[in-house]
């Protein structure tokens, strides 16, 4: 078997467990988003998305779209219960706006249940994971080496992607999850590459480190558990990346997500509030401030925060310095 098709049917193997458990229960949906089912379907997204950019793009389009409505469904009742299950903790917050994302949560559990029997990854015609391996073989997969120069021009590709979408904004965000969230995906794809590809992506250390990188490595990046690349297994050929300035990315990660976090909070009230009664914007941006109380950051604060860490982050050109090349074994 060759690397690639690898790597999918691990994750598949995973993925498979996990429904063939859920279709036990009598909640499947709502078994799957609490025993992380994202996970799996983060990793075979990611694998399709590299294949996507090195061969076979109208076969493997169409099994990432199978992984991203998947994952985009469980990412709707995370929204909604993750902010549901803070403001129950927060007495400040009326019950109407919690009793609102809960009843949320539900409907994003229900149109998970409907859409896995619905994509037949579920039900009497389950036979969706037998379908995407049946796909795999079909496809022209490449030898180790030619792989792995092909994944480093990939990478290449996908940074300058991502420095022409702030090169485009001059680093300005207007909005919290069209520009803080969208940057936030496209910075996290590169660090959740190294994982799918289980051991063919390496961090390599470098002799030296500029300054301007230590601000990057704190203690919670550098020792992150996120951090560790896979084993390297039987791989001979492999992408390095340059250790510190992947942890730089992780920062800038990190750092996004919870400006990211901190104003989607807002909007997720905001929401509730609209929902639940005639308010215009304003007077619901207002009210979801005061609930929140005077701690609670504005999003125009919370833009301005990621675009002069964007700012700097892009201006020391870090994400053209991340690939270092490809490497093999001796």
């Amino acid at each position: 078997m060759k690397n690639g098709s690898a790597r999918f049917e691990f994750f598949l193997a995973q993925l498979q467990t996990l429904l063939t458990k859920s279709a036990k229960q009598k909640n499947p949906a709502l078994w799957l988003y609490q025993n992380n089912v994202r996970t799996p379907l983060f990793m075979l997204e990611a694998l399709a998305k590299v294949y996507i950019g090195i061969h076979n793009k109208k076969k493997f389009t169409r099994l990432k779209e199978h992984f991203k409505l998947l994952e985009d469904a469980l990412g709707g009742i995370d929204y909604y219960d993750s902010f549901a299950k803070e403001f129950a903790k927060n007495k400040k917050i009326p019950a109407a706006v919690v009793n609102y994302l809960q009843a949320q949560t539900r409907e994003k559990i229900q149109s998970l249940n409907e859409l896995l029997v619905e994509k037949n990854w579920l039900g009497d015609n389950a036979d969706r994971i037998k379908k995407i391996q049946k796909k795999l073989t079909e496809a022209d997969w490449l030898k180790e080496d030619d792989e792995i120069k092909a994944i480093n021009d990939f990478y290449g590709e996908a940074i300058y992607e991502i420095v022409e979408f702030t090169a485009k904004t001059k680093f300005h965000f207007d909005n919290v999850e069209a520009d803080v969230h969208e940057l936030r995906r496209k910075l996290r794809w590169l660090s959740i590459y190294p994982q799918a590809f289980r051991g063919s992506i390496q961090l390599s250390k470098s002799k030296t480190s500029p300054k301007h990188l230590s601000k990057y490595l704190t203690k919670q990046i550098t020792s992150s558990p996120y951090n560790k690349m896979p084993d390297t297994g039987d791989s001979k050929y492999f992408l390095l990346l340059n250790q510190n300035y992947f942890y730089a990315l992780s920062w800038m990660i990190n750092e996004l997500g919870n400006l990211k976090d901190d104003g989607l909070k807002v909007i997720a009230i905001k929401e509730a509030l609209q929902q639940t009664g005639a308010l215009k914007d304003t007077d619901a941006f207002k009210k979801a401030y005061l609930l929140l109380g005077s701690k609670q950051t504005k999003l125009q604060q919370l833009l301005d925060a990621a675009e002069k860490i964007c700012k700097t982050y892009f201006t020391e050109n870090n994400l053209e310095h991340l690939v270092i090349g490809t490497a093999a074994v001796k």
